[in-house]
């Protein structure tokens, strides 16, 4: 087994500062999400970022080392988690940080799969090795966790059931729908589907499985794919699923995939972050970490 998990945290967070406020959010809370990138968002009663949880998860489910890919200013994830670039001591997790630059003449970075590139490759063991990649904006379960961890196969990502998300249409857009064939491995995964997309990504009981970005990587298997990644023409980024599907391109059932049913509480807007809190101070009511 791995036990590094690498966390993408280099976005601008463009949906969640334009989005509208509803009146149950504090000034602060309405401050936090105009200014701060998602993961590090004080949520819940403790007052904590976000990613604290994730962290929570992450260290039960047996990780003991943390890459986060944040952007340039990564004062306040320094603040939370150590100000060292690597070797940070987080309730026993070893944090480290690779910087995601945006490149000249861009207004945004330059996406998924080129956040991880760079955590590759200041961090160059990893092409040699296993790994875990996930969001900041999403808490994945310890089990999710675990699962990805102990599964024997060099690549593989959850598969959530649409339907147990409980997630809105709107949001389940916002993800990567995916196929697989009858033995469990990837086929398609198609990033930011329309509606019409769906049924197209039912499998035969009608069920749609969607990815959100919590994969385990074998760094000598998808590394060239990361380095040659093109630009997707639609969204102007270079993103992980394109990457894998031109893996799979070259080496068929070489990512399977776990079917799992649970919800994962996500970030996306301002509206979130009441229910979030919500999630975390009834799940949550401490965080016990290791002394």
């Amino acid at each position: 087994m791995h036990d590094t998990l690498i966390i993408l945290a280099g976005g601008l967070s463009s949906r969640m500062k334009s989005s509208e406020a509803s009146p149950e959010l504090t000034m602060s809370e309405i401050k936090q999400a105009n200014k701060r990138e998602k993961g590090i968002i004080q949520v819940g009663k403790k007052r904590r970022p976000f990613l604290d949880y994730l962290l929570y998860n992450a260290q039960n489910a047996g990780y003991t080392k943390i890459i986060i890919v944040t952007g340039e200013d990564n004062n306040l994830f320094r603040r939370f988690y150590g100000f060292a670039d690597s070797g940070n001591d987080f309730h026993g997790l070893d944090i480290s940080y690779s910087i995601q630059k945006i490149p000249a003449g861009r207004e945004k970075p330059l996406g998924t799969a080129d956040a991880l590139l760079l955590a590759l490759e200041t961090y160059t063991y990893l092409k040699e090795t296993e790994f875990s990649m996930c969001n900041s904006d999403n808490l994945y379960s310890e089990k999710a966790l675990k699962m990805v961890m102990a599964e024997d196969s060099p690549n593989t990502f959850i598969a959530y059931d649409a339907e147990t998300l409980y997630l809105p249409t709107e949001k389940i857009l916002r993800f990567a729908v995916t196929l697989v064939n009858e033995a469990g491995y990837l086929t398609d995964i198609l990033e930011k589907p329309i509606s019409a997309d769906l049924k197209k990504f039912g499998d035969s009981n009608g069920r749609i499985r969607v990815s959100m970005n919590l994969f385990k990587f074998s760094g000598a298997s998808i590394y060239t794919y990361l380095l040659k990644c093109p630009v997707n023409e639609i969204r102007g980024e270079k993103e992980i699923q394109t990457a894998i599907i031109n893996m799979i391109r070259d080496f068929p059932e070489s990512m399977i995939s776990i079917p799992l049913a649970e919800p994962v509480p996500d970030l996306t807007y301002k509206d979130d972050i009441a229910d979030v809190s919500a999630f975390l101070d009834e799940m949550y009511p401490v965080l016990e970490w290791p002394s």
